[in-house]
């Protein structure tokens, strides 16, 4: 897609008009790789599905960038590199231990997870177990900024049985009872996992050393 082409598709898309789009909003959007390397997050409500999906295409290409919907709100989420260090250590010692408790399990990374017109995530991990399916049974979100309860309010529309949020140093586990979500104090599909042990690891940079860390007897 050509610059002329995403200026007039992003116009198109957000119903730019003066003081109706937030700057920073606009800047990422017309061009995806401006978004600074920190960890930055632009909302914009009023937005349509098929404007939401005509975004959606434009950032297709961009690693580190992730989008959210709902119900006619969108999150554009650029991360950082500690953002990257904990989501790669989270998921990576999580599978650790998966296999070495002989536990079934798919890993679908951030793909989309979406309820057309109405909600769409992109979890830093996710994770079905026994079998794929349509939506995982788990899903996990980094966040280095402020927002965990706000961003669970997607999750229903999903259907996601457990979802975990990193935040602040903590793990806090959710999960779906009827129609709303539930702070839980262990996992239903991980059992006997030490998440006060998973929570100091995964803030270790070095990847070797946060194994060990994980995988040393207490």
């Amino acid at each position: 897609m050509t610059a002329s082409r995403r200026s007039t598709l992003w116009a198109s898309a957000l119903g730019k008009r003066s003081g109706q789009v937030r700057p920073n909003l606009w800047d990422c959007c017309h061009d995806p790789s401006s978004i600074p390397s920190t960890e930055q997050r632009f909302v914009q409500t009023g937005v349509s599905w098929d404007s939401f999906q005509a975004i959606q295409r434009g950032f297709a290409d961009s690693p580190g960038v992730r989008l959210f919907y709902y119900q006619g709100e969108l999150e554009i989420l650029s991360t950082s590199p500690e953002h990257e260090i904990v989501k790669g250590n989270l998921g990576y010692l999580l599978e650790d231990y998966l296999l070495n408790q002989g536990i079934e399990f798919v890993s679908t990374g951030s793909f989309s997870q979406e309820k057309e017109a109405i909600a769409s995530v992109q979890a830093d991990e996710s994770y079905c177990f026994g079998e794929k399916k349509r939506i995982p049974d788990l899903a996990i979100e980094v966040m280095f900024m402020s927002g965990g309860p706000d961003k669970l309010r997607r999750y229903p529309a999903l259907g996601v049985p457990e979802v975990w949020f990193w935040e602040e140093g903590q793990i806090r586990l959710y999960q779906l009872d009827g129609a709303s979500y539930q702070p839980a104090a262990t996992s239903q599909f991980i059992p006997g996992i030490d998440l006060r042990k998973l929570t100091q690891c995964v803030a270790i940079e070095s990847r070797l050393q946060a194994v060990r860390a994980f995988r040393a007897e207490a």
